[in-house]
């Protein structure tokens, strides 16, 4: 009877240590700030952000300067540095200018920089050049006229009435792109991408998402999914559109080829009624409607057609492996 108690006195006292270490065992710990700089430019400014946690917001304001605000997160699971790190931070901001060229987001000490996320709020002179990047958090940019690169390890991105060229990446993430006065090139690992009013090439891949494009200017596209399907409005020039699987729709003036493959999916393509092309369509298993005069050069049946529309014109190369194919 002794011995049981004595077991039980010495397992309370077990219990009781281990409690005590878990007590003495540092908290996570969490501290947050904020720093603001404004900085005087003259003339088009060319600015470099990054960031490797955290969101990016620039939009344009009107007179000679930048204005960035930054917002900063610390977890700190080893110790209670937390505070001090946002301190340092702030006393000491990664803003470095010469003239117009400003660089945002640089932090060279590696223990600085680890377990902090740092999310920015820019204004802009309309005459900026911007190359942005995070490496997980969303982007928002809009009113630049200068030339545009973001991009993303995860995280969507947003890109709104950009007056030069667009190049625009990310892992994972959507990307919405809209009022855009020249090329646009989106990529995106796992997501949808919708950009509307183009007035440039296009060129858009995403490994499974839906791209859609309203095209108004003249300029190649090329978009290419591994699994989604393709809405392509207003294509003023040559095409080249490929879905893994996905229903493709195109519409359109062909002034250069077009070559539309879909591995399983529908095709319709609109063309004006006037239009003057070389047709090769074909469908492993479907069939084929074509609402246009057509001149046989060779086949034409249910899953094949080979021919000239109107004296024919530019190639128009469709295929799915299985799906039906539309040319209205």
């Amino acid at each position: 009877m002794k011995r049981k108690r004595l077991g039980l006195v010495f397992g309370g006292v077990v219990v009781t240590i281990a409690l005590v270490a878990m007590s003495a065992m540092p908290a996570f710990a969490n501290a947050e700030g904020s720093f603001q700089r404004t900085l005087q430019v003259s003339g088009p400014v060319n600015l470099d952000i990054s960031t490797g946690s955290g969101s990016i917001h620039v939009q344009t304001g009107t007179g000679n300067q930048v204005q960035v605000t930054g917002h900063i997160k610390v977890t700190d699971w080893f110790g209670t540095s937390a505070d001090s790190k946002v301190k340092a931070i702030q006393d000491n901001p990664p803003v470095q200018q010469s003239g117009n060229d400003i660089r945002i987001g640089r932090i060279e000490d590696p223990e600085l920089r680890r377990n902090v996320s740092i999310s920015y709020d820019i204004v802009v002179p309309p005459n900026t050049q911007l190359t942005s990047h995070t490496g997980s958090g969303s982007q928002t940019i809009d009113g630049i006229q200068g030339v545009l690169e973001v991009g993303a390890g995860s995280g969507s991105l947003k890109v709104s009435n950009i007056g030069n060229t667009v190049r625009a990446d990310t892992g994972s993430g959507s990307i919405e792109i809209e009022h855009v006065k020249g090329n646009v090139r989106a990529k995106t690992g796992s997501g949808s991408i919708n950009a509307r009013d183009v007035a440039g090439g296009f060129e858009g891949d995403t490994g499974s998402g839906h791209i859609t494009l309203e095209q108004t200017a003249p300029g190649a596209v090329r978009a290419d999914t591994g699994s989604g399907g393709l809405d392509l409005r207003g294509v003023k020039g040559s095409l080249d559109a490929k879905a893994g699987s996905g229903n493709i729709h195109a519409e359109g003036a062909p002034s250069g080829s077009w070559t539309v493959h879909t591995g399983s999916g529908g095709v319709e393509l609109r063309l004006p009624s006037d239009a003057s092309f070389d047709i090769n369509a074909h469908t492993s298993s479907g069939s084929i409607s074509l609402n246009h005069p057509v001149t046989v050069q060779g086949t034409i049946g249910r899953k094949e057609v080979h021919g000239k529309v109107r004296g024919g014109g530019v190639p128009v190369e469709v295929e799915t492996g299985s799906g039906s194919i539309a040319i209205l």
